[in-house]
């Protein structure tokens, strides 16, 4: 299994999003070529896919921010395609998540995660990931 950063959006890529983002949101619909490309060109998101033998098996946002006090990341979006649950892959793209981070100089990566998705919480507790005493809050615009 080979993770690495996007760089080209291609017919291939946009056909594993539509396959993949159902996976992941029933709400949301998979992102556009030129919506996949706006997060391939921008200074502030990198998107890593697990691919193997030319399938794409999973996918995930690193997003980075500067603040007042610090490089700061966020982790968004980790999908793995149903068939490949359970075999490493979303471990691979955390990790390569993670080493990306700390080369750039973040001081911290935070995710969320549903409860429900019981394998993806007790996946991000062993990669070292602290649940935080926090609220998240949310304001919808649309």
């Amino acid at each position: 299994m080979q993770i690495y950063e996007v760089t080209d959006v291609d017919d291939e890529l946009v056909r594993a999003f539509e396959r993949l983002i159902p996976q992941l949101s029933s709400s949301n619909p998979p992102p556009t070529r030129q919506e996949l490309q706006a997060i391939v060109d921008s200074p502030a998101t990198i998107l890593l896919v697990a691919e193997e033998d030319g399938y794409l098996y999973g996918s995930l946002t690193l997003v980075l921010f500067r603040i007042p006090t610090g490089l700061r990341a966020w982790i968004e979006d980790v999908v793995v395609d149903g068939e490949a649950r359970g075999k490493g892959v979303g471990q691979s793209l955390n990790e390569a998540a993670l080493d990306h981070a700390r080369a750039v100089g973040a001081a911290t990566v935070d995710l969320t995660s549903r409860p429900s998705r019981e394998a993806a919480n007790r996946l991000y507790q062993r990669l070292g990931f602290k649940a935080r005493e926090t609220n998240i809050y949310r304001f919808d615009l649309s």
